[in-house]
């Protein structure tokens, strides 16, 4: 609650994105719903409408969505100073290591700049704000622990661990993180980061390792695996990491950052086998047949990180945040979900991506 009762204002950035429409569905199931939401997304290759249609049709006036760039500043201040935003959550970005590897051009453009000109807007609207404002005022910005780099095969990384990102992926989302810290410290902007690990669920676009096994495995194709499948990473179901997200925002404190992962590695050979497990029980094969036997094992990304893993003792001793899904109980759900939805990757597939393997320009 903010003010005399008003009910808080947010202006999203990439919320028809993969987390971003997850954010956005979990703002409107709290017991007090937003007063606003604003949804600004550009609508490129992962973006879709369609992650939000019920809710574009079932909250009226209280949402609305806007197609534009965050490099556009002149929209965002006339966005900013239109809907008076108490809280500005920056989901907008470029994510996939392969597609950074083939064209990092975009990735610049979109996590450095983009996150240049939301911070230059946020700040002109904070500091126009009465006093009673500004002390509820923030601006979250969604990272990711692959900005740390990777591990050996033992310990975690704490928010305090030295950056050293490898793809230009996770050196563009640094760079936004180190200006998001800048811009706190330097002028005084309440900002708060989060670093998430990786994230699975409903609407993820179908380039990722879990959606696109899933779907692989439905159509009859091969599975394939990078390197041998020992790469280990840290997952987290979507749902859990929006909890988080809106935990931070509404009880974190300013200039902090926090990270939010499930607590949860595999490797990516075992997240693919306990796919073809649970798949075997929801959709069997018909003849006895296996869907582990499609497993293929194909060239390794180049400067594919070993491990991540999140330390996350920070959120659960300061917010009392902790993840609630198992892996297995998130994973049948996702599955589930990926069953019961064939009309939406059926037309992200036929429209927009052909499972084609990218990220392979790094090999020289």
């Amino acid at each position: 609650m903010t003010g005399k009762g008003r009910r808080e204002r947010y202006l999203i950035t990439g919320g028809a994105g993969f987390i971003g429409s997850n954010f956005i569905r979990h703002l409107f199931d709290q017991p007090r719903a937003p007063g606003m939401v604003v949804n600004l997304d550009l609508l490129t290759y992962a973006g879709n409408r369609e992650n939000l249609a019920d809710i574009d049709t079932g909250q009226g006036n209280r949402y609305r969505f806007i197609q534009g760039d965050i490099n556009n500043t002149k929209l965002l201040e006339r966005l900013i100073k239109e809907f008076q935003p108490d809280s500005i959550v920056n989901f907008a970005a470029e994510t996939h290591v392969d597609r950074s590897i083939d064209d990092p051009g975009v990735f610049i453009q979109t996590n450095i700049n983009g996150t240049y000109s939301l911070l230059s807007r946020a700040l002109a609207h904070y500091r126009q704000l009465p006093e009673d404002r500004k002390k509820i005022f923030r601006l979250l910005h969604v990272s990711t622990d692959e900005v740390y780099g990777t591990l050996g095969v033992s310990g975690r990384f704490t928010e305090t661990a030295r950056y050293r990102p490898t793809s230009p992926y996770s050196a563009s989302k640094a760079a936004a993180d180190h200006l998001v810290s800048a811009w706190h410290k330097t002028y005084g902007l309440p900002a708060l980061i989060t670093n998430c690990s990786n994230n699975y669920g409903p609407y993820q676009f179908p380039e990722k390792l879990i959606p696109l096994m899933i779907i692989r495995a439905c159509t009859g194709q091969d599975l394939p695996v990078y390197g041998q499948g020992k790469n280990i990473r840290d997952w987290i179901y979507v749902k859990d990491h929006c909890n988080g997200i809106y935990t931070v925002l509404s009880e974190g404190r300013v200039g902090e950052t926090y990270n939010i992962g499930g607590q949860c590695e595999k490797k990516n050979l075992e997240v693919v086998e306990t796919i073809c497990g649970i798949l075997d029980r929801l959709r069997p094969l018909p003849d006895n047949r296996h869907y582990r036997d499609r497993i293929q094992f194909v060239a390794d990304r180049p400067g594919h990180d070993f491990r991540y893993a999140l330390d996350i003792r920070k959120i659960t001793r300061e917010l009392g945040w902790k993840p609630d899904e198992t892996f297995a109980s998130g994973l049948e759900k996702t599955i589930r979900w990926y069953l019961e939805h064939e009309h939406w990757w059926k037309k992200i597939r036929q429209a927009r991506y052909r499972q084609q393997r990218l990220g392979l320009t790094g090999r020289g």
